[in-house]
């Protein structure tokens, strides 16, 4: 049988939610500016160059900033990978927050954010999570249309299933490429599915068995977002599982967010993390999931799962 070429990388993204301020409409001030240029910096520092957004994250404001970024950097939007999300509604005038994949405003939160982020184009868009009401044919003739007249390049998904891509698969003519879905040490429901077959443990698993499997027969790439754990492991070491890492960070000269990155690196579903400090130092701490190949055995990675989860495999 001929392979397959495959086309997945496990390079990490650096996510943009931490950037541009507040939550609230309080306009970004130079502080900010500055916040995001010197976080971008570090990112391109270590060799990331693809930046994932959302266009809820605070409220807009981190696309601008980005996009504020980008106006000063004459040149750097040719340099790198713009992705951004839509389909979530915020709570707002009395309305609960929802989501929402209608035709209409998926192309509506697609200009907003070009606007914003002061482009032509976007690398790629993700529908940022599932829409119960809209129709996947509508929401395809949508993605259809912004693929045409050249203002998405490729599109993808959040929080989806593997049920759930492949029926808005089954009406778009443009494939899917990736699926941004909770994945780190911390969060190992998306590894423990595919081992909690057959226990009572797996009716408490909550993550849609075959997803992994999904994406890795059909070469879509999985992003983790909150890879580094929320510093769970790396802020602290007054657990079992941060001085583990810490010390395999000391016995392979690295750093503790390198292992943490690396564990999901090593997977061979080939899974990208998605950075979402905003600390500079932090995101450079990140510099050898970018240029190292996982340095970590498959007895090592075992245990840090074990050590992790506090308890042995079934």
């Amino acid at each position: 049988m001929t392979a397959r070429t495959d086309n997945r990388t496990t390079r990490p993204l650096y996510g943009c939610m931490g950037l541009g301020g507040t939550w609230d409409d309080a306009p970004c001030t130079a502080e900010h500016i500055a916040q995001a240029e010197a976080a971008v910096e570090a990112a391109l520092d270590i060799g990331i160059t693809a930046f994932d957004h959302a266009d809820i994250y605070r409220r807009g404001k981190a696309e601008a900033v980005f996009g504020e970024v980008l106006a000063r950097a004459p040149g750097l939007r040719d340099r790198v990978v713009l992705q951004t999300k839509c389909g979530i509604r915020q709570a707002d005038g009395g309305l609960p927050g929802m989501y929402d994949l209608r035709a209409k405003t998926i192309v509506r939160r697609v200009e907003e954010s070009l606007t914003r982020l002061r482009t032509d184009v976007l690398d790629v868009l993700l529908l940022h999570r599932p829409d119960p009401l809209t129709d996947p044919e509508e929401i395809a003739e949508a993605l259809t249309s912004l693929h045409a007249q050249g203002l998405v390049r490729a599109f993808g998904v959040s929080n989806m299933s593997g049920a759930q891509i492949a029926l808005l698969q089954s009406f778009l003519d443009v494939p899917l490429v990736a699926d941004q879905l909770e994945m780190s040490l911390a969060d190992r429901d998306w590894v423990e599915s595919g081992v909690l077959l057959n226990t009572e443990a797996a009716t408490g698993n909550g993550f849609p068995h075959g997803t992994l499997e999904y994406c890795h027969a059909h070469r879509i790439q999985l992003q983790a977002w909150g890879a580094l754990a929320q510093g769970r492991y790396t802020a602290a070491q007054d657990s079992p599982t941060a001085r583990l890492v810490a010390a395999l960070a000391e016995t392979k000269g690295t750093t503790p967010e390198t292992i943490l990155l690396w564990w999901l690196q090593r997977h061979p579903a080939r899974i990208a993390p998605v950075i979402g400090t905003s600390r500079p130092e932090r995101i450079r701490a990140c510099r050898d999931a970018v240029d190292r190949e996982p340095g970590l055995t498959h007895e090592e990675w075992y245990t840090l799962w074990t050590t992790a989860r506090g308890a042995p495999l079934p």
